[in-house]
């Protein structure tokens, strides 16, 4: 794999990942690899390989998704995040015989960065955990909304609301974010007095792209 024109972003919720992907891309003309693009490959995975990313695949009603424990959701999250990775190094691979830039809002875990990629084009951006959760449905992209949704159409909203945030809390936990705070990696943190130009400018610094 070509590992020179790959660049990778990761972190917390709320932090601002997705859109620097996204402008980067079009700052440097290269290829936005934006949240959850191994959906792409999601069609032609066998659910016994891939258990966890499949699941909301082959789910029946949603509703399931939006009930389930703190733990199970966190421990559901963190397979995905696993199987996530494995379909991201295959996409990867093949998008790095393109000469282009490659910008990466990754699942791919930190030792995997660190070990089988340049660290110097790595990026953690974190937003503090109450940001992270309590936020979480602020955000306007259909995926956000859509959960919200399903969680107002049970018997208990307010209930499945809280139960839902408390497994956003698990997952969003103080030693996740001193762990990627602590990485090794160059870091951002989430700033409201920053413009997203400033931020920009930051994480393209960061990554050697500007001087």
């Amino acid at each position: 794999m070509n590992i020179d024109n790959m660049y990778f972003i990761t972190g917390t919720a709320y932090a601002g990942k997705s859109t620097m992907i996204k402008l980067l891309a079009e700052r440097f003309d290269g290829i936005a690899c934006e949240e959850n693009y191994h959906d792409q490959l999601l069609p032609e995975l066998d659910s016994k390989e891939f258990p966890a990313v499949t699941y909301t695949r082959d789910i029946k009603d949603w509703h399931d998704f939006v009930k389930r424990s703190p733990q199970e959701y966190s421990d559901w999250f963190d397979q995905a995040k696993a199987e996530c990775e494995i379909l991201e190094l295959r996409i990867l691979e093949e998008l790095s015989k393109q000469d282009k830039k490659i910008f990466v809002d990754t699942n791919i875990s930190l030792e995997t960065l660190r070990t089988r990629f340049n660290p110097d084009h790595v990026v953690i951006m974190l937003a503090e955990q109450d940001i992270s959760v309590k936020r979480f449905f602020e955000r306007p992209d259909p995926e956000k909304q859509f959960l919200y949704q399903l969680l107002l159409e049970l018997p208990d909203p307010e209930k499945a609301i809280a139960n839902f945030r408390e497994g956003l809390t698990m997952i969003n936990s103080k030693e996740n974010y001193e762990k990627m705070q602590n990485s090794g990696f160059k870091v951002i943190y989430r700033d409201e007095t920053r413009s997203k130009e400033e931020t920009l400018d930051l994480v393209a610094r960061y990554m050697g792209l500007i001087k």
